[in-house]
């Protein structure tokens, strides 16, 4: 295995001012998860921070998972600090107001009928064992497509790792097609090749990974499936280890991006190896992601990147990626500058 970087020392830079700024919007519009099915149990009632809202989420009297803005109409109460779910209704902790799943009001005491009034809220969908929300303008037209690996009990308990970063969600995407931090990060003997195949709001990735890991050689597969700007689902298959690792990448607000990643390894035939795999996995993949994040919090964003020949991802992915903002909305898209149109500015 190629020797680790200590990055430890990054955790203590001054923060730059440009690594806050960026041309593009915040949210782009597309589907996000926001959270695991099995977190929102009936009766319970989830406090929740994304796309810069206060969010609350709970399930209603048939057990449809709602996700509403936080704050009652009646006066500004955070329904959500202290307040509770009654009957598959969410009750005002200051007024006692209840709201039903589809954020309208169904009762407020000493009212001689509801008020007229709704907690706005988001187009959600739950499937994969995944609560999804809807952000932009409209319905949405599009759906995300189920993972089937996330149900199969082929397919051990998912390794679940969340963590935070300073850092805009196109550029944690942009990672899957920055061919050369591949040898530089994960340790690849060379970067890879990749092709980015867009289909409208989806795009398809087909390469190999190749690196030591823990003295085993692994040659895999490595079949890449984005969906929008949030959801990217990725296997890799091999004789040591088959997994598929759901990437999910959600804005928290202007300066703040969450990923979290799903790891689903693959049963091996001898039962007691699984948990012997996922030790080897966190050991291996945990610190190169945290290696990711600690560069990531101090990045700033380059609209006009200086490429070598090889690295043709990241202007691909940044033409795909494109489409999820407002047409009116400047975004990461422009020229970039080439190494072969630009020798002098590799010295």
């Amino acid at each position: 295995m190629f020797p680790r970087r200590d990055r430890s020392g990054l955790t203590e830079l001054a923060r730059d001012p440009r690594a806050d700024h960026y041309p593009m919007p915040t949210v782009p519009e597309g589907w996000y998860a926001v959270m695991r099915s099995s977190q929102l149990r009936p009766g319970k009632l989830v406090n929740l921070h994304y796309f810069g809202r206060a969010l609350i989420a709970f399930r209603g009297k048939d057990g449809r998972a709602t996700l509403r803005d936080a704050h009652c109409p009646h006066y500004g109460a955070h329904l959500g600090a202290g307040g509770k779910v009654v009957d598959g209704q969410v009750e005002c902790p200051f007024h006692g107001w209840r709201f039903d799943a589809d954020g309208a009001c169904a009762t407020a005491p000493f009212a001689t009928r509801a008020p007229r009034v709704s907690l706005g809220g988001l187009p959600l969908r739950e499937h994969s064992g995944l609560i999804f929300a809807y952000s932009g303008a409209g319905e949405p037209d599009w759906e995300i497509p189920e993972v089937p690996e996330a149900t199969d009990p082929g397919y051990a308990t998912p390794i679940d790792d969340i963590l935070t970063s300073r850092i805009h969600i196109q550029e944690m995407r942009e990672n899957i097609v920055d061919e050369s931090h591949f040898h530089h990060i994960h340790g690849q003997d060379s970067p890879p090749v990749q092709d980015l195949i867009p289909n409208g709001p989806f795009a398809e990735i087909h390469s190999r990974f190749r690196k030591s890991i823990l003295g085993y050689w692994v040659d895999n597969t490595f079949d890449v499936y984005m969906y929008g700007p949030g959801v990217m689902v990725v296997r890799t298959s091999g004789p040591q280890i088959t997994m598929t690792a759901i990437a999910l990448t959600t804005p928290i607000d202007d300066t703040t991006s969450e990923l979290r990643m799903l790891y689903f390894i693959r049963r091996p035939k001898v039962p007691f190896a699984t948990p012997i795999l996922k030790l080897a996995f966190r050991l291996v993949a945990f610190g190169e992601v945290r290696e990711e994040l600690a560069i990531w919090d101090h990045k700033i964003h380059r609209p006009r990147p200086v490429f070598l020949p090889h690295e043709q991802g990241i202007k691909a992915l940044r033409r795909w990626y494109s489409q999820f903002y407002p047409p009116h909305s400047p975004e990461a898209l422009t020229e970039t500058v080439s190494a072969t149109s630009a020798p002098e500015l590799l010295g």
